[in-house]
């Protein structure tokens, strides 16, 4: 049945950012799905839930609370996967974020920190993942999440969206190096009803906005994003590498304009 290439009974999976958000609702859906899932983030309260709710569904899960923007520390996640599961399939970076800022007020350090962050931490647990998929599994899947405004312009965005734009075409680099045991895809998320999003979503007005703006006219949910994972990671998406998903209700132009003025 089509149904059954959506499984990933057996694998093992590392998720990034995975306390709440996108990471928690990819998390639990690789569970739901058959996976054993290594979850990582900041604060450790919010791995505990996700953990409940992977034991909820029948698999196991195991915690990590770190500072991802540590190279070493999300590096070791790939050892940490083997180490309690006995093999590593599936890799998602999630982590990452920046802050809007104007572009004359975005330091070439806040720059460097957004790469950082957003590409580099992706690297290293790429360059860490790649040896023990190969030894314990044979082949295996990463997704980056990446963000709609890594291809669309947006002011204040400079540094997220180039952070983003870059780790976009990484995926498609590393693609053709990892061909053809290891397939990497990317989501590029639009307008998702998260933390991030809560301002927006609690008023009125910019809620209304962000939606007249949005050809589907609505706001998307996490699960959204968790069902694009998903089929990359899974048979399902077997053919497909190098890809990147845009789960943004179809937007073609930003659908929030951030008050900056012109320059005078």
């Amino acid at each position: 049945m089509i149904l059954d290439r959506f499984r990933i009974d057996g694998k093992v999976a590392v998720v990034t950012g995975a306390g709440r958000g996108l990471g928690r609702a990819i998390a639990v859906a690789f569970a739901e799905a058959g996976a054993d899932v290594v979850v990582a983030a900041r604060t450790k309260s919010q791995l505990d839930e996700v953990a409940d709710a992977i034991a909820a569904v029948g698999r196991r899960a195991h915690v990590v609370p770190a500072d991802l923007n540590d190279l070493d520390a999300v590096a070791a996640l790939a050892g940490t996967a083997v180490e309690q599961f006995g093999r590593l399939d599936i890799v998602v970076n999630n982590v990452g974020g920046a802050m809007p800022c104007t572009l004359l007020d975005t330091t070439p350090e806040a720059l460097e920190s957004a790469f950082r962050f957003n590409v580099t931490t992706a690297h290293a647990l790429i360059r860490a993942a790649v040896p023990r998929i190969l030894e314990t599994a044979g082949e295996g899947s990463i997704v980056n999440i990446t963000s709609t405004m890594g291809r669309l312009p947006g002011r204040a965005f400079a540094a997220y969206g180039t952070a983003k734009a870059a780790l976009a075409h990484y995926t498609k680099l590393a693609a053709l190096d990892l061909n053809p045991r290891i397939r990497v895809n990317a989501i590029a998320p639009g307008s998702i009803l998260t933390s991030a999003l809560e301002i927006v979503a609690g008023n009125d007005a910019m809620r209304t906005e962000v939606e007249s703006k949005t050809p589907l006219h609505t706001i998307g949910e996490p699960q959204d994003i968790a069902a694009a994972a998903l089929y990359l990671v899974s048979p399902a998406g077997k053919y497909l590498t190098g890809k990147v998903l845009e789960p943004d209700g179809g937007l073609i132009s930003p659908n929030l304009d951030l008050p900056i003025p012109d320059l005078s």
